[in-house]
């Protein structure tokens, strides 16, 4: 139940309330309390949200009224859930959430002084508190992701893109970052259908989608345009970059083995590019991200072509 790990984290929104001077809490340093008292808050604070990172947060305030932690840590890989709060520290202990044979994902507590018997049991005692609130915010959290999945690639369907793609587009003018495109086509897909059925085509739509996310940063997002494309979005990345980043994609692809009734399929994709330009729409962009990837099908597939 219990393992070393090492993170490396910084709460901006706390160091952002540090600057202003709002950094420390003393009426919960200052005051003591008993294990009870916290336990007893914690119940009714947990239950008024369904946001994992608020639910996490207001953890970690609270059980630093008996246990002085320097940061937390969270992960549950099945949803794709990470959250870190806190500065890093020299000594962490390791949990594993679970009720009634059901994974909540993981814990790890890290503190600057080595953790007392005391300590740890307080903060095990404490985990109790958390156990339902997690589980239904997990719960609302794959509710709602359902509703914006492809789920065969389990990448972002045209709902989640349309959202996910006019947000980009602000944040890059807001914060005057570039924003590049790469529009993915799966080379003569139809023929692989038709040779080896729609099974192992579903296999190879897989395939590709799980080597492209192999290959981005975790701010990257991967959606399924179409049939078989696919709509890399690109934060922060230039022409330059992103032309690298699909070349990246496109060695990948052609690296992979596919095997369909034991026979290897010789696989490419055909790749288009484009980058946000002053005052663009998003229909433009995304058109000029298309009309780039026609022409690089249009000169032989299997190659990556930059919108002008």
């Amino acid at each position: 139940m219990k393992s070393p790990s090492q993170t490396n984290a910084i709460d901006f929104d706390s160091a952002k309330l540090q600057r202003l001077g709002f950094g420390q809490q003393p009426p919960l340093l200052k005051r003591p309390v008993s294990l009870a008292q916290v336990r007893q808050q914690l119940s009714l604070q947990l239950q008024t949200s369904l946001e994992p990172q608020r639910i996490l947060g207001l953890f970690f305030r609270e059980i630093h009224r008996l246990v002085p932690l320097d940061a937390l840590s969270y992960q549950h890989k099945a949803s794709d859930l990470r959250l870190e709060f806190g500065l890093r520290g020299h000594h962490s202990i390791s949990y594993t959430l679970s009720h009634e044979g059901e994974h909540l994902g993981e814990l790890v507590f890290r503190s600057n002084q080595r953790f007392s018997e005391q300590e740890l049991g307080n903060l095990e005692s404490l985990l109790s508190a958390l156990l339902y609130p997690m589980r239904n915010a997990l719960l609302y959290r794959a509710a709602t992701q359902s509703a914006l999945r492809d789920p065969l690639t389990n990448t972002g369907n045209r709902i989640a893109m349309d959202q996910t793609l006019q947000r980009e587009i602000d944040m890059s003018r807001r914060h005057l970052q570039p924003l590049s495109l790469l529009m993915l086509d799966i080379d003569h897909f139809k023929l692989i259908n038709d040779t080896h059925g729609h099974s192992a085509g579903d296999d190879v739509l897989k395939a590709v989608a799980a080597s492209i996310k192999g290959q981005l940063r975790n701010v990257d997002m991967v959606f399924r345009f179409g049939g078989e494309e696919f709509l890399i979005v690109l934060s922060n990345t230039g022409r330059e970059a992103a032309a690298m980043v699909g070349e990246r994609l496109r060695f990948a692809a052609q690296a992979n083995d596919f095997l369909a009734d034991g026979k290897l399929i010789e696989l490419t994709v055909s790749i288009g590019c484009s980058t946000l330009l002053p005052g663009e729409s998003s229909e433009s962009l995304l058109r000029r991200a298309d009309s780039a990837l026609y022409v690089a099908k249009r000169e032989g597939r299997n190659r990556l072509a930059m919108a002008g």
